[in-house]
């Protein structure tokens, strides 16, 4: 018999960190800078895309199928670690285990910065799933929207601790409540802040700033 669904969640509390400010934070700490403290945000092809993906599983909603109760757009928190959200989907199987599934626009694996942040998203899920219905949760999925195939995800120590490590970098830089500096590397092509980051504009002022001080320099 397929068992009951969660409790509810616990009131807002201001110290929550979102889970969506732990991939923000793997993937870049200045975009996450940029969305959880400048309170900043803008589109891209790929957050419509995203967007897009979502928009059946961000209606809250539960059916059984084939001996699972499936339910979509589900809140999962965890007050250990100060984490709150939504998973896209958890399929609960009769003894009442879950199985968190995200959704994600395109075809197959990501490769580099995107891969490991979905993965620690998902594994950050999971953990959230653990503390509220009492039961381990070994693995989820990653659901490719494009293709329709699952990648499976297992949820290992390495990834555990990576969560809680996500966390505690989030916190700090909340606490702090300043960017940090852009990366200007691969990742901004794919960043839909790039144009408020302005990280080609800043490397090449504070380049300029290092020539200056060079060719000044007294003791040079």
């Amino acid at each position: 018999m397929i068992s009951n669904s969660p409790p509810a969640p616990p009131a807002p509390d201001e110290a929550s960190i979102p889970l969506s400010a732990l991939q923000h934070w793997c993937y870049c700490q200045r975009q996450c800078a940029l969305i959880h403290v400048e309170q900043a945000f803008a589109e891209n092809v790929f957050t419509l895309r995203g967007q897009a993906v979502h928009k059946r599983v961000d209606e809250p909603g539960v059916e059984l199928r084939a001996g699972l109760r499936i339910e979509r757009a589900l809140p999962v928190w965890s007050e250990r670690l100060g984490l709150i959200g939504k998973a896209d989907v958890v399929e609960f199987e009769p003894d009442g285990t879950p199985y968190p599934v995200e959704y994600k626009h395109g075809t197959r694996r990501k490769a580099g910065f995107i891969a490991g942040c979905d993965e620690l998203q998902l594994a950050a899920q999971a953990l959230c799933l653990e503390e509220m219905t009492g039961r381990a949760v070994a693995e989820g999925a990653l659901f490719y929207a494009s293709s329709k195939r699952r990648r499976i995800v297992a949820v290992t120590p390495a990834l555990r601790a990576q969560v809680e490590q996500a966390a505690t970098g989030v916190r700090a830089l909340l606490a702090v409540g300043k960017l940090p500096p852009p990366v200007n590397d691969e990742r901004c092509r794919a960043c839909s802040l790039v144009d408020l980051c302005q990280p080609r504009a800043i490397a090449a002022r504070d380049a300029q700033a290092a020539a200056r001080r060079h060719l000044f320099d007294p003791e040079d």
